[in-house]
């Protein structure tokens, strides 16, 4: 018996969603940061596999590019340059712990708030035509600005990461 499209559909759609909150946790829970940023690797390659689930394939290719990849990569080095990962971890603080989950609790709540108060319309009907040129076009004219922050974005992390480093050497 063959699924039908459909069906197969939404069940990879909760594949990709199991894949990115997975991802999260491990990115959050574990008390090495190595594991840290591989979950935080698999979390946003789960959001690319998102964008790909709604037809953004530019973007998911975008969001596999620059953050997985570049992002990823520039936390890896940070680490790298600074402390030895073996020294001591510093303890995790209940009242700290419980502050960011009551924000987190908070916001999440604001932002169901919003959408369920949000009047949602039906969306433009899309382009069709995903050439690299029209992409290009695009980019250059009508999305500058979203160019330009995404590349404002890369060379913060960038900057970051080696203040980070220079920072981290000078400690130790």
């Amino acid at each position: 018996m063959l699924m039908s499209t459909e069906a197969f559909a939404q069940m990879a759609f909760w594949i990709v969603v199991g894949l990115t909150f997975t991802g999260a946790a491990i990115a959050v829970f574990p008390r090495n940061i190595l594991y840290n940023v591989l979950g935080l690797a698999l979390a946003l390659t789960g959001v690319g596999g998102l964008y790909l689930y709604l037809g953004s394939f530019f973007i998911a290719l975008m969001q596999l590019l620059i953050y997985v990849g570049a992002i990823t990569i520039v936390i890896v080095f940070g680490i790298m340059m600074s402390r030895p990962l073996h020294l001591e971890v510093p303890k995790r603080e209940l009242s700290k712990v419980a502050m960011a989950a009551a924000a987190g609790l908070f916001f999440f709540m604001a932002i169901v708030g919003v959408v369920f108060k949000t009047q949602w319309v039906p969306a433009v009907q899309r382009s069709t035509d995903w050439s690299v040129e029209t992409i290009g076009h695009l980019l250059l004219t009508r999305y500058d600005l979203v160019f330009e922050v995404i590349s404002l974005v890369l060379l913060v992390a960038i900057i970051g990461a080696i203040v980070t480093a220079g920072f981290t050497r000078r400690l130790s």
